[in-house]
């Protein structure tokens, strides 16, 4: 199964593609951020993220998408610009008819760290060592955005490759 993992947000939106199956060795197949201008128009920024989105998800095309699941922060805006790539996301992968899984931070550091509390370094530690690389994913969103990817393969994969299967048989005539 290939899963691409996105950690939103407006400024850096990680994006990590990741091959693999329970039980068997993760291969890293593309990671990246997706980059946009803090001073830019919010509507530039979102059309920014949805065609950098586009490209991957046409390029590599991924059996299903994970995605953070925004939560209560301390700071309305972080939160609301995150929520808002959130859902370009959701949107790129739906255009295409692509299963979307949403996970917490806490689920996702659970699932690659053991520890739900786990902090950034140890995240982007397992993440290295799982993937089998020479160093973590720089910036953190990209190590966060292979962890989501790793996270759905290892705890609903399947379930997300019978609902893309299902869809796909719905949909021929």
């Amino acid at each position: 199964m290939r899963v691409l993992g996105v950690d939103p947000g407006l400024t850096r939106c990680g994006v990590g593609l990741i091959d693999g199956a329970p039980g068997s060795a993760l291969n890293l197949i593309h990671v990246g951020v997706i980059r946009t201008p803090a001073d830019a128009e919010l509507g530039a920024r979102l059309v920014t993220i949805d065609r950098e989105l586009a490209k991957i998800i046409d390029e590599f095309e991924p059996d299903a998408v994970a995605i953070e699941r925004v939560f209560s922060q301390h700071n309305v805006r972080t939160v609301m610009g995150t929520a808002q790539a959130g859902a370009v996301a959701i949107l790129a992968a739906a255009r295409r008819d692509l299963p979307v899984v949403l996970y917490t931070p806490s689920e996702v550091k659970a699932a690659v760290a053991g520890n739900g509390r786990a902090d950034k370094d140890q995240v982007g530690a397992m993440v290295t060592r799982l993937l089998r690389l020479s160093e973590a994913p720089k910036p953190a969103d990209a190590a966060d955005a292979l962890a989501l990817a790793i996270c759905h393969i290892w705890r609903g994969g399947g379930k997300a490759r019978l609902a893309a299967a299902v869809q796909r048989m719905g949909s021929k005539p």
